[in-house]
């Protein structure tokens, strides 16, 4: 099915276009909102503030040994992974997907980034 936009759909938005793409997922039953979408990122993130308001238990992490490198440059080492279902869209246009989110404690506006490999 072709996705098409409308002068209509410009409304507000100044071009060149450059904007984040961010958007609201449902995230294991819960609607997790300021999801960035990133495509240059090969990896989904999850952010520890948004992982505690899930209420997974700590323990439910996987051990990560390796350190994620980039942000502003500084190397990050994630408290572990978790696989998670994510749904995008509503019926009868919907996704839904097992992911894999590396959770990390570092401070961001959004509450996961969502790379290239998501749907």
């Amino acid at each position: 099915e072709v996705i098409t936009f409308s002068e209509a759909d410009y409304e507000g938005v100044r071009l060149p276009h450059d904007d984040s793409v961010v958007v609201t997922l449902l995230v294991e039953l819960f609607t997790m909102k300021r999801i960035l979408i990133d495509s240059g990122s090969s990896t989904d993130i999850l952010y520890k503030h948004a992982f505690d308001q899930l209420r997974i238990p700590a323990d439910q992490l996987k051990p990560v040994k390796t350190p994620l490198v980039g942000f502003v440059g500084e190397t990050i080492h994630p408290l572990g992974s978790i696989n998670l279902s994510v749904v995008a869209g509503t019926t009868p246009r919907q996704a839904q997907v097992e992911m894999t989110f590396l959770v990390v404690d570092t401070p961001s506006p959004y509450n996961a980034i969502v790379g290239r490999q998501c749907f």
